[in-house]
């Protein structure tokens, strides 16, 4: 039922909890944060866009890699064998769940729902034969040689059939190549939900008024939009997002949603300023039906309060700090939204995503150089890294990597196959080699090569490819990764 026109008080204590929630004033929305037991002001949605799983998360590499994509703010989960054992090594705030690559029956759904990609570190146990050494520490290759065996499990279970099953559970799992899932109301996390907040007429002296509910793995934007006090509109929006999306290679955002036949509006932004330029569409709503709403960038409208801009520019796709919303009895430039009726409203959003995208890698395997050279003719095993020389004393470890890179390539997951050579414990930026056909040697350290895993989630070049990688020296060592990954031959 339609609201009347008559004018209602204004609700000023709504008005300031506002824009306390979006920390226009920044000290009332500290104070909130601290009353509601949260004071971590980075929310780090930036990068959140679906799970990373990382296999293998407490070797070398892989607690390496879980600490970057914490720092880069990515929501990362790991498998591990042991949650106990693993919290005292991690030390991070991430999720733990047990399982077993060679167990496929561990590798639950719980494990893979809301992934966006898989880093996989996992490899058998090597270390120095017993009397080596006298605390038999870890078997360093590029730094002193000590007798090695495998330990625990063996090569043919962990480097293949492992790595197998993994691929084979997150095959199934992972959203579409061209896709990325930006908010997935099915599985919202605790950032997701303290992320969006109402922002309605009453910073223009309304009294509309709306929330974002989170029910039936569903986001839901309900309330009340009323016309008095000369206002009109309702919305839900996002806070600033640090660091910003970066859709660069996307071609527009999709919404999956289930109206009441009016027409609502999406809006991006790409200043973290409260009152600046957006861009906008709008986009009917079917009643009570679901439809796949796609908004592509080059269409939307920049507005600055629903006033269209005259300008040619195009959204910064690389820089987008927020996302909303609205429900408003306007259109543009005056004219009334022809769908929009005052009083209760309701839209239901199951996700929103990016679509149109290069294919990025969701599959990064750490496999190793020298996994073609075991019994290639005219090798001098002299002149090789000791996992080639030993490779039949260690339980044929680099042909059971070699397996397992092949069990991935043969999946339709886009990959991209890392072989490190001699992995060491330097820390620190190290300049890299890429190369192809499996003859470098060399030396590269396990920080490296964690950093080289993440970057290679971001680079559409990475995708499907297999290559060796080595550290040289350098005075001043910096990477493009674009070059070096524009380099390389997809196989």
């Amino acid at each position: 039922m339609a609201m009347n026109e008559k004018n209602c008080s204004w609700d000023v204590g709504r008005f300031i909890k506002t824009l306390a929630y979006f920390e226009i004033i920044p000290f009332i929305g500290c104070l909130q944060r601290l009353l509601l037991g949260n004071d971590n002001k980075d929310r780090s949605m930036g990068k959140s866009m679906g799970i990373i799983l990382v296999a293998g998360a407490t070797g070398g590499v892989g607690k390496r890699v879980v600490q970057k994509l914490v720092d880069r703010g990515y929501l990362v989960r790991c498998l591990v064998r042991n949650c106990d054992r693993a919290k005292s090594i991690l030390l991070q705030n991430v999720e733990l769940i047990e399982g077993d690559i060679t167990k496929s029956e561990t590798l639950t759904p719980e494990l893979m729902a809301n992934l966006s990609a898989v880093i996989c570190c996992t490899s058998v146990k090597v270390q120095p034969v017993e009397g080596d050494t006298p605390d038999r520490a870890k078997y360093n290759q590029g730094i002193k040689f000590y007798q090695p065996e495998v330990v625990g499990d063996t090569p043919e279970n962990v480097e293949y059939l492992g790595v197998k099953n993994l691929v084979q559970a997150t095959a199934e799992y992972l959203s579409k190549p061209t896709e990325k899932l930006i908010f997935d109301f099915a599985n919202p996390s605790a950032d997701m939900k303290a992320s969006w907040g109402a922002v309605d007429d009453v910073v223009m002296g309304g009294v509309s008024e709306s929330e974002i509910k989170f029910i039936d793995n569903l986001a839901v934007f309900t309330g009340n939009v009323s016309t008095q006090n000369s206002g009109g509109f309702a919305s839900v929006r996002t806070r600033n997002i640090d660091p910003p999306f970066n859709l660069s290679n996307y071609e527009g955002i999709e919404l999956r949603v289930k109206g009441d036949g009016q027409r609502y509006k999406f809006l991006a932004r790409t200043e973290s300023k409260w009152d600046g330029v957006a861009y906008s569409h709008s986009f009917d709503t079917v009643n009570n039906s679901w439809v796949d709403v796609r908004i592509p960038f080059n269409q939307l409208v920049p507005v600055f309060r629903a006033k269209t801009l005259d300008t040619n520019e195009l959204i910064d796709t690389q820089h987008i700090c927020s996302l909303q919303l609205m429900l408003s009895k306007f259109e543009y430039d005056g004219e009334l939204n022809p769908n929009f009726t005052p009083g209760h409203f309701c839209l239901q959003v199951e996700s929103i995503k990016a679509y149109g995208g290069k294919t990025l890698p969701q599959f990064v395997l750490i496999s190793s150089a020298g996994v073609t050279r075991p019994n290639r003719p005219g090798i001098n095993l002299a002149e090789e890294p000791p996992a080639v020389r030993m490779n039949e004393q260690l339980g044929g470890i680099l042909t059971w990597k070699l397996r397992g890179e092949d069990s991935l390539r043969e999946s339709l997951i886009p990959y991209t196959i890392i072989r490190p050579c001699a992995l060491t414990e330097e820390t620190g930026i190290q300049e890299l080699v890429f190369e192809q056909g499996d003859n470098i040697r060399g030396k590269v350290s396990r920080d490296a090569i964690a950093l080289l895993c993440i970057e290679s989630l971001s680079q559409p070049q990475a995708s499907n490819v297999t290559f060796e990688v080595k550290a040289v020296e350098s005075t001043n060592p910096s990477n493009d990764w674009q070059q070096l990954f524009a380099s390389l031959q997809p196989d």
